[in-house]
């Protein structure tokens, strides 16, 4: 896998559990190369609820992904999500301490790896840092600092924290189902990263990514994210409220929202009529679909009020110049762009990530329900490629002996990773309990 470069992206979600293979062509499109899915039971808001569940449900989804790909899966990209996840705005600052006062990359990933030492609430860790701007002296609104000259250097920083509890038990699932954690990524920033455009991130653009069990939001402007949320409803809740509101069992209420659902009652023009078979022994029960209809848009409208109430807080309501994008399974619900901008007011596009896929199955995940599955694909090329980058610049600088870049090594020596944590936690718990992974 390392040697071709190929990434597997593993979506632990609500519904559903997605394992995607893929890697990069020479264009930079993503070929995919397998799919493998099954129906998550074990998981609740993006938070595992039963460990062996989940981990025969990855086992399942990563199985059929192994089938078509005809490559054996060792190393995913996992995606973490749930309402647990917060986010906060910070500053940091540092004083230049070399020769010749010219900014460096070591410089400025010394600010970004001091922001993985602020003090965040009891029981949670700091899982992403995202730059927003930086300020050299005076100077404020520098995207990219390196090379300038100056004494101080400060930095906004977007920092996204998650529970300690919850990384550890998906961590812990993936490893009993025989597969090795290179990195846990927030599934908003995957989704992003599969169905947006640089054209729309720089722009100014709202994600809404409707997932089983959460509504996720991510806000970009000038290429930057400026706010994260988690909302927590999704698509779980819609089904619920069919199953109570017109009287059926869980898996019919999800046939009926799949099949004929609609977010718009005004939309359904043609009052057609359900038949749902009864339980044993009693009749069949007909559901009007435009009762259907009306149940699925109030619950889809309270979700919007969130993510509208959401957008405002964060202060970007009137920078949205490329509008919302709004993908993930619940947006695969009829007039589902309509309904976003009745209630928001703001113009709406459904996200799908077929753009950045050059062939293989790309009609099979075309699809909003597996833009955080392809996003991880894609986050994790972007990462090999940035490593590899990093590893070049190391080698070029250590044979270079003029190169100004060697003045700049008495920066911090690398920092504990999110993942790296997560993963000491787990074997201190093993070696403390005794367990053992079959």
């Amino acid at each position: 896998m390392e040697a071709e470069k190929i990434i597997v992206g593993l979506d632990i979600g609500t519904t559903k559990i997605c394992a995607i293979v893929g890697k990069r062509n020479e264009y930079g499109k993503i070929n995919i190369l397998g799919v493998g899915k099954a129906h998550s039971d074990g998981v609740s808001r993006g938070v595992v609820v039963n460990i062996e569940k989940t981990v025969q449900a990855i086992r399942e989804a990563v199985a059929e992904a192994e089938k078509q790909s005809g490559i054996k899966i060792e190393v995913v990209h996992v995606g973490i999500a749930g309402e647990h996840v917060r986010s906060m705005q910070h500053k940091g600052l540092i004083t230049l301490n070399n020769e010749d006062f010219e900014i460096s990359r070591e410089d400025v990933q010394r600010l970004h790896d001091d922001m993985f030492k602020i003090a965040t609430q009891p029981g949670t860790e700091i899982i992403h840092v995202l730059p927003q701007e930086y300020t050299v002296d005076d100077q404020s609104g520098i995207v990219d600092p390196v090379g300038m000259s100056g004494v101080r250097l400060e930095g906004n920083f977007h920092i996204v924290t998650g529970q300690t509890t919850a990384a550890n038990n998906i961590y812990k699932c993936v490893v009993r189902a025989g597969l090795e954690v290179a990195e846990l990524i927030l599934e908003p920033l995957a989704s992003s990263a599969a169905v947006l455009t640089e054209e729309e991130k720089e722009a100014g653009v709202c994600l809404i990514d409707i997932g089983g069990g959460t509504t996720d939001i991510a806000i970009f402007e000038n290429n930057i994210i400026r706010h994260t949320a988690v909302i927590p409803f999704g698509g779980n809740i819609v089904t619920e409220d069919i199953k109570h509101g017109c009287k059926v069992m869980k898996k019919h209420a999800e046939l009926l929202k799949v099949e004929y659902g609609s977010a718009l009652s005004d939309a359904v023009k043609e009052d057609v009529v359900i038949s749902i078979p009864g339980p044993r022994d009693r009749p069949a029960k007909e559901i009007h679909k435009a009762m259907l209809a009306q149940v699925i848009q109030s619950r889809m409208e309270e979700i919007m009020e969130f993510a509208a109430a959401e957008i405002k807080n964060s202060g970007f309501e009137n920078k949205l110049v490329a509008g919302i994008v709004v993908t993930g399974g619940g947006a695969q619900l009829q007039h589902m762009k309509q309904l976003t901008e009745y209630v928001t007011g703001i113009d709406t596009r459904i996200g799908l990530p077929g753009e950045h896929l050059a062939s293989g199955m790309v009609e099979e995940v075309n699809y909003p329900m597996f833009a955080t599955g392809t996003g991880l694909v894609i986050m994790g090329l972007d990462a090999n490629d940035y490593r590899s980058m990093v590893q070049d610049r190391k080698v070029k600088t250590t044979k270079s002996t003029k190169s100004p870049a060697m003045h700049y090594q008495r920066s911090a020596g690398p920092r504990i990773s999110f993942i790296d944590k997560v993963k000491g936690w787990f074997e201190s718990t093993l070696s403390n309990t005794g367990d053992f992974i079959e």
